[in-house]
């Protein structure tokens, strides 16, 4: 693979710390959730994260696909859950759900992007694909 862009994260302090970008575009505080025993605090958490970029990710994908095949959309969104766990063999474990909305498109339609991002073009669908549970669903 010719790698075209690279990003690039710093942490300290692990789910409780500190996370900047190279460049400083992301420069957040972390917390750890209440249901993961942490405080909760005000911090981002790394399944947010994910959950941020995949969700812009997919979107992409999904129109991206849309414009290969012509197809005209009024609107296309993408939210996605990222659930963690402990694994039944040992540590945590994600699930991710993929709720996408595509307005104006009738819905074999959207299924058949929806289905194609997700098998052809959309990175973190690569990566995840037998690694993670992933749902995606056409969302009303």
């Amino acid at each position: 693979m010719k790698v075209l862009y690279t990003a690039t994260a710093t942490a300290k302090g692990g789910r409780e710390g500190h996370v900047r970008s190279d460049d400083g575009r992301v420069d957040l505080d972390l917390s750890v959730p209440r249901e993961l025993g942490g405080a909760g605090g005000e911090g981002a958490n790394p399944e947010q994260l994910f959950a941020a970029g995949y969700a812009a990710c997919f979107e992409s994908a999904v129109r991206y696909e849309a414009a290969q095949r012509n197809i005209k959309h009024d609107d296309v969104s993408v939210t996605c859950h990222v659930g963690i766990g402990p694994r039944e063999a040992s540590g945590f474990g994600l699930t991710v759900r993929l709720d996408v909305h595509i307005g104006g498109v009738d819905h074999d339609m959207a299924q058949t992007l929806i289905e194609a991002a997700h098998r052809d073009i959309c990175p973190y669908s690569h990566a995840t694909r037998g690694n993670v549970d992933v749902d995606v669903s056409l969302a009303p």
